[in-house]
């Protein structure tokens, strides 16, 4: 039986102050404050479709937004990273395709520990809610970054910003469900290599 996979991280600089835990094998459950509303709303909504248990507590020392919502990204992924352990027993890939209203977005993820990412967002406002476009797309791509892992993220189509980022979030939200799930067939790593690297 496979022990529970948690991680704790807490990142502190001149900037901010962060702490996550996480529990993989959770139930989805969140306690999230950033003090930036779409930020919270997304991590609330990749936690709930994940499946994992995640409390995030952020908080500025500058004032400076864009340090906050970075940040935050590094931590949390940096913190699912580590509950990854070595990644043995998992299913390792993960594909989703999640609407949202008029929006699409597929999220592809290969729990392999070499970080790469390909994103598009396709977000055509300066800005969503209270984040500015370049802040919003910096938060996918230092998440995506600190998750250690391969992903493909991107939206298909959509008129609506506020869907297309949601149904980004997601789409990896249920594909990185999918690739984290334990496999029970799988008695180590699941890599002909013999090592996730």
């Amino acid at each position: 039986m496979m022990e529970r996979r948690t991680g704790k991280i807490k990142r502190e600089t001149k900037e901010t102050d962060v702490s996550v835990t996480v529990d993989i094998d959770g139930t989805g459950r969140t306690e999230v404050s950033t003090g930036v509303s779409l930020v919270d709303h997304l991590i609330a909504a990749f936690a709930k479709h994940a499946m994992l248990d995640l409390t995030v507590r952020a908080e500025s020392k500058d004032g400076i937004v864009h340090h906050l919502i970075e940040d935050t990204a590094i931590a949390m992924g940096s913190a699912i990273d580590g509950a990854l352990g070595d990644r043995t027993c998992v299913t390792r890939f993960g594909h989703a395709s999640v609407p949202m209203d008029e929006s699409l977005a597929d999220a592809s993820v290969d729990l392999v520990k070499r970080p790469f990412y390909r994103l598009t967002l396709s977000i055509k406002r300066t800005g969503i809610e209270d984040v500015s476009r370049e802040d919003l797309e910096h938060f996918f791509q230092s998440l995506l970054q600190n998750l250690n892992s391969c992903i493909h993220l991107t939206v298909r189509c959509g008129d609506n910003d506020h869907h297309k980022v949601e149904a980004a979030m997601k789409s990896l939200a249920v594909a990185f469900r999918a690739a984290s799930s334990k496999d029970s067939r799988q008695g180590g790593v699941p890599s002909t290599k013999g090592a996730m690297q």
